[in-house]
């Protein structure tokens, strides 16, 4: 779907031109879209499309973007973009999902959209590279530094066990909207990066987490604001050799999403998809025993979208 078609498309989804229960077909989405019906789901999982094309089949089927999004409305999109590598290496959230979500975002009337991640490689150049920062701008969202600790906010965490307080960046704290997009791969301490591993790149300080029992913190940190939205990225998957990866050689093509409003229940989904059980990565078993999510996916209303 080009820029224009998406445009008319995103306008007739916003303004409810799409009757409930109707079907509608747009160019280069390959599969008919399903305007959204009394029935609710957990979760939305799309297999073999373009990144963009897979989000605009899950977030109509979710009720459209304006579910989530309200007027006037200041959104952060935290994508993955912690390395200085291009797309096809899989190390970084794909960046036409990106650019697609803030489109959605701004047609539902948000009066901005910030993308930021607190990098592991130079952020300039983490930015350029992994082709998001084009991305962002051309959809008409706006790039956010986070490279300094100035820019971070000391919040306590309630609900943390070993994690009882951290410095986040203010752009999350200003946020009425938390949309969460991380990229599905390989990691070498927590076995995988999803969406709540994702939430590392929203603080300041990342090293107390490696040394005082990683995946209990990532769980504590799920509690102190979850994501209206998880979006996964598993269009290029690196399956060995994360965070980073080193050559192409470690990616294979997924080409699937998954999107939910239980972050537990996406990272399990994503474990799942990955050829894990969710049991056997610990951070999604505590914060799901934390009861910060469902990871029993029989328990969940999904739906399942092949494009």
């Amino acid at each position: 779907m080009d820029r224009m078609d998406r445009r008319d498309f995103l306008k007739k989804t916003i303004s409810g031109g799409i009757a409930a229960g109707s079907t509608l077909a747009f160019p280069g989405v390959g599969k008919l879209l399903a305007a959204p019906t009394t029935a609710a789901y957990d979760l939305v999982a799309v297999r073999g499309g373009e990144p963009d094309q897979m989000f605009d089949s899950a977030i109509v089927s979710l009720g459209g973007i304006q579910t989530f999004v309200p007027r006037g409305s200041r959104v952060v999109v935290k994508p993955n973009i912690g390395w200085d590598v291009p797309p096809e290496r899989g190390g970084n959230t794909h960046p036409a999902l990106v650019g697609c979500i803030i489109e959605h975002c701004l047609s539902a009337g948000a009066r901005e959209v910030s993308v930021f991640d607190h990098t592991c490689d130079n952020w300039r150049r983490c930015y350029t590279n992994s082709g998001i920062e084009a991305a962002v701008k051309a959809a008409g969202g706006k790039m956010v530094s986070a490279d300094s600790e100035g820019y971070y906010k000391s919040v306590s965490v309630p609900g943390g066990q070993r994690l009882k307080e951290a410095k986040v960046h203010e752009a999350l704290l200003n946020a009425d909207v938390f949309i969460n997009a991380p990229v599905l791969k390989h990691h070498s301490s927590s076995m995988l990066t999803i969406g709540m591993k994702n939430l590392m790149g929203v603080v300041w300080d990342r090293g107390y987490w490696h040394r005082n029992d990683l995946h209990q913190c990532i769980a504590d940190f799920s509690s102190f604001r979850r994501p209206d939205l998880t979006v996964v990225d598993a269009y290029n998957g690196m399956k060995r050799n994360g965070p980073r990866g080193v050559s192409v050689g470690d990616v294979v093509s997924m080409k699937a999403q998954i999107v939910s409003t239980d972050p537990v229940a996406a990272d399990a989904a994503a474990a799942k998809l990955f050829g894990t059980d969710p049991t056997d990565i610990r951070h999604i078993q505590i914060a799901s025993d934390m009861n910060l999510g469902q990871m029993n996916l029989k328990a969940l209303s999904i739906n399942r979208i092949k494009i």
